[in-house]
């Protein structure tokens, strides 16, 4: 089983030698922000983020929203070097805009098109997951317009449970009932904005994410337990200035951590994830790790999950994001 994350000079060494590698093929950087999905607001603050930090280590930033008419042609004229992906949710981190960028040979940061569609899809992405061996919590998927035995999904998955739609993120459309009547409503108000939706058994425990970094083999980021205020870690918890608490180092014990670390690890692999991914999941009572999902494009605000674990293994905003880019090169490369 692999693997404890490097530690704080170890990581640091990592991400310079590999920015250093490519120094000198990287002065425009195009930034891919705000997007048509629900999440806009979200991939908006964290591509200026990102476009403020690579604009302060020196390099040429250009912002390009995809919500714009001639986004394309300023992508275009602007030529970048590499782009920087911060959009989130549909159109933008499931291998469209992925799709596009390796039609036009422009290198880009985060996952490719398969992978990228594969861990947009809650359901699907449970496969590959279970083919690794990790534990999932159980789920069925149900489609717009089409019967539902209530009783019937209840005896899979239990209550309370999780309705959750297939291709969304943020949290958007989540929902926790705990009963007959209120799975009815959560349904509801899930397939208003998603034609597929999950309903997953609820895993009571300790609620943690785990960042992972790297290409062909990915190096575990120190484990971020979280504290919602809400009842989960839903939009508000997310985004909100004190929506949540992160505690890093998560206050689980040392083989906990170990297992979670190996398990998103061998979420981002069996996905083919590259870049930067982060796997969310419970710790159970009896200590076993459920991975719920994997983002892959995690959130760059001032409020995201993974520049605090980076900034934790010694790798500040600066050389983080450089050694994203630098990542997007190296795939391109086939390194």
């Amino acid at each position: 089983m692999r693997q404890a994350y490097p530690n704080d000079t170890d990581c640091r060494a990592m991400a310079q030698t590999a920015v250093d590698a490519v120094r000198g093929r990287i002065h425009t950087v195009a930034v891919l922000l705000g997007g048509t999905s629900g999440e806009r607001p979200i991939s908006f603050a964290g591509g200026i983020n990102v476009a403020h930090v690579l604009e302060a280590a020196g390099l040429a930033v250009m912002r390009i929203d995809p919500a714009e008419d001639d986004w394309l042609a300023q992508l275009q004229q602007c030529a970048p070097d590499v782009v920087f992906i911060a959009l989130h949710g549909q159109n933008g981190e499931d291998g469209t805009v992925q799709g596009l960028l390796d039609l036009l040979h422009i290198p880009y940061t985060h996952s490719g098109v398969l992978a990228s569609a594969l861990a947009m899809d809650k359901e699907r992405s449970k496969v590959h997951y279970r083919a690794m061996g990790l534990a999932v919590p159980a789920s069925v998927p149900v489609c717009r317009g089409e019967h539902v035995e209530l009783n019937a999904l209840i005896e899979v998955v239990g209550l309370p449970c999780v309705v959750k739609p297939v291709c969304d993120g943020s949290s958007l459309g989540v929902a926790i009932p705990k009963t007959i009547e209120a799975l009815t409503v959560a349904l509801e108000e899930a397939f208003a904005i998603a034609r597929e939706v999950m309903v997953e058994e609820f895993i009571a425990g300790v609620e943690v994410t785990v960042p992972v970094i790297g290409n062909t083999r990915g190096q575990a980021l120190p484990v971020i337990e979280i504290i919602p205020a809400a009842e989960f870690y839903d939009y508000d918890s997310k985004y909100l200035e004190g929506g949540s608490q992160h505690i890093i180092p998560a206050r689980i014990t040392a083989t906990q951590t170990t297992l979670c670390q190996h398990a998103a690890v061998c979420a981002h692999e069996a996905l083919g994830c590259r870049g930067v991914s982060r796997t969310d999941l419970i710790v159970s009572p009896d200590g076993i790790p459920y991975v719920i999902e994997t983002n892959t494009i995690p959130g760059m605000t001032n409020t995201s999950l993974v520049p605090e674990s980076a900034q934790k293994a010694g790798l500040e905003p600066s050389l983080f994001y450089q050694y994203l880019l630098a990542l997007a090169l190296e795939a391109q490369d086939g390194l």
